[in-house]
């Protein structure tokens, strides 16, 4: 198998395993799983809710800036993005996210509501050069190998505005939730790396970034860059 096959059937097996969770269907896991603490409160969506990076404790969404969520799921309708006044563009390989967006974000606000695409986050060719002020991608890091991720902050830095802000997640290994939690991940369809903060932090480095805050979360780590 190719790489490209190898990154194709990744992000396939990625898609499958959100688009069960966005259409509600039942996931026959081991009793041994569904034993697991983790898992109850998944079922029951706490989890989520526990575990989601705050995004903009590290930046807040301007009045008119151009946002570009990457593996966005269905935050338009989740998030304050119309308390924000931001202009909101998707991306996310979950073709059920995708359609969710499109019939019912424009009811919620159509003029910030701007658009949502399906594809993965290193390609990024429907955008212009310089066009965003802010890109956010939460939750989706652990999916993939760093090399991959090297790949999504060349285009994520080709579409940014000068001076524009990059706010993205990884999954602490160290956390007492880790393991538990990958666990779970590749149950439910989609293995997780986890790549020690270190790793992370010398691959945005190496992509010589002007600034990098942190900000550490029960499971994830919030980071935010700026060339």
């Amino acid at each position: 198998m190719s790489v490209s096959d190898s990154l194709s059937d990744r992000i396939d097996r990625v898609a499958k395993r959100y688009n069960r969770e966005y259409s509600g269907e039942a996931v026959d896991l081991p009793d041994e799983v569904e034993a697991m603490p983790l898992f109850r409160e998944w079922a029951t969506g706490k989890l989520q809710q526990r575990i989601a990076s705050p995004f903009w404790e590290i930046v807040k969404p301007k009045k008119n800036q151009r946002c570009l969520d990457l593996g966005c799921g269905v935050s338009f309708l989740i998030y304050p993005w119309t308390s924000w006044q931001a202009l909101f563009y998707g991306r996310d390989i979950s073709s059920v996210a995708c359609a969710a967006l499109k019939s019912r974000a424009p009811q919620l606000n159509s003029k910030l509501f701007k658009s949502v695409t399906k594809g993965g986050a290193h390609h990024l060719d429907d955008y212009e050069d310089d066009f965003f002020d802010l890109v956010i991608s939460t939750g989706v890091s652990c999916y993939y190998p760093l090399d991959y991720w090297e790949r999504v902050i060349n285009s994520v830095r080709r579409v940014l505005k000068p001076g524009g802000q990059f706010i993205f997640d990884a999954i602490d290994p160290d956390s007492e939730l880790a393991e538990d939690w990958a666990i779970l991940e590749t149950y439910l369809g989609a293995e997780v790396f986890l790549e020690p903060l270190t790793e992370w932090e010398k691959l945005v480095r190496s992509t010589r970034t002007s600034r990098l805050r942190t900000q550490a979360g029960e499971l994830f780590t919030l980071y935010g860059a700026r060339w």
